[in-house]
């Protein structure tokens, strides 16, 4: 639980400065006590001023409680430095917490968030392009330990491909060594086969901890079992910062249409509020998605007809009425 005062809101690009206004809205209604300020990142701005994120955005970013962040554009462009891979770093949030709950299963799969083939150590050449896969016994036990308090009493699983790469071999033995230390019940899986298990019987999963890159495909694989990218919010966590956002992308060719699902931003903010130690007011953003619902009021995505802006309006009908 954090002591969270101030909020950073970052929409970023593309749908980001869309669906990020509906999340900002529910917790100026929710918490009206917090400073919330924004912070201009991402490629839309690289375009325009050739800095994607300036010493001083960052200093913004280090001095909040907390950040809620859009979607970010990345281009394939060499001499774009990504932003998210910065902040992560620079930051230290090492760990990417993103939970998949639906009907009979909770699962929250734990991504080891700053080394793997994100490690940003990269070189590009006429021939050949590198990248290298870096795991450090340091990341992999402060993940491994952080998996395990999550997990608790449920099951911790280890995904993994530890039959083709030593690296996960490492990966793998650091986990079961830390699982056992801490006393909690751990199985551990190859991860392609994993990927399609997860989506035949979610259920028999609880905490799955893997590297950075089987992570980002594995959650995005389970976002097939409650709707889609769309309805996934995510958490990266360091020991001193925090920074919540959607699993989805930037969506540049629906940007600015008003058809954007924020059932992801919005699910962001209600982590942000449960690591801010507000578990009420997390409860009842769900509780109020979950309400808009059931009285038929969906975004396109979801076989509904309302616009993001329409969507956000009804969440905030209803916490106004829970507040009441």
């Amino acid at each position: 639980m954090a002591n969270v005062r101030s909020v950073a809101i970052v929409c970023g690009d593309g749908i980001g400065k869309e669906v990020i206004p509906v999340a900002r809205d529910v917790l100026c209604l929710l918490h009206p006590e917090y400073e919330l300020f924004p912070v201009e990142v991402g490629y839309e701005r690289w375009e325009r001023t050739g800095e994607a994120m300036g010493d001083d955005d960052f200093a913004l970013l280090k001095s909040a409680d907390a950040i809620l962040f859009g979607a970010i554009t990345t281009p394939s462009v060499p001499d774009y430095r990504s932003v998210l891979l910065r902040i992560r770093k620079d930051l230290d949030l090492f760990a990417n917490v993103r939970p998949v709950k639906g009907d009979g299963f909770d699962i929250t799969i734990v991504r080891e968030n700053i080394e793997g083939l994100y490690s940003g150590i990269e070189e590009v050449g006429v021939d050949r392009a590198t990248t290298l896969r870096l795991l450090t016994r340091h990341e992999c036990e402060r993940i491994a330990r952080f998996a395990c308090n999550l997990a608790g009493n449920r099951t911790l699983t280890i995904g993994h491909k530890a039959n083709v790469m030593k690296s996960d071999v490492f990966f793998r033995d650091i986990c079961l060594h830390e699982a056992s230390v801490a006393g909690v019940n751990c199985n551990d899986r190859l991860i392609d086969a994993l990927c399609l298990d997860v989506l035949l019987h979610p259920a028999s999963y609880h905490v799955i901890v893997t590297t950075n890159m089987f992570g980002d495909i594995l959650s995005d694989v389970a976002a097939y079992l409650v709707g889609g990218l769309g309805m996934l919010p995510s958490a990266n966590i360091g020991e001193h910062h925090a920074f919540f956002e959607p699993v989805h992308g930037s969506a540049p060719d629906i940007a600015g249409r008003n058809v954007a699902n924020p059932v992801a931003a919005l699910r962001s903010a209600a982590l942000l509020l449960r690591h801010a130690g507000d578990i009420p007011g997390s409860d009842a953003i769900e509780c109020a998605i979950q309400t808009v619902f059931s009285r038929g009021i969906k975004t396109r995505d979801l076989g509904g007809s309302v616009g993001t802006k329409e969507f956000g309006d009804a969440i905030l009908y209803e916490l106004g009425l829970a507040g009441a």
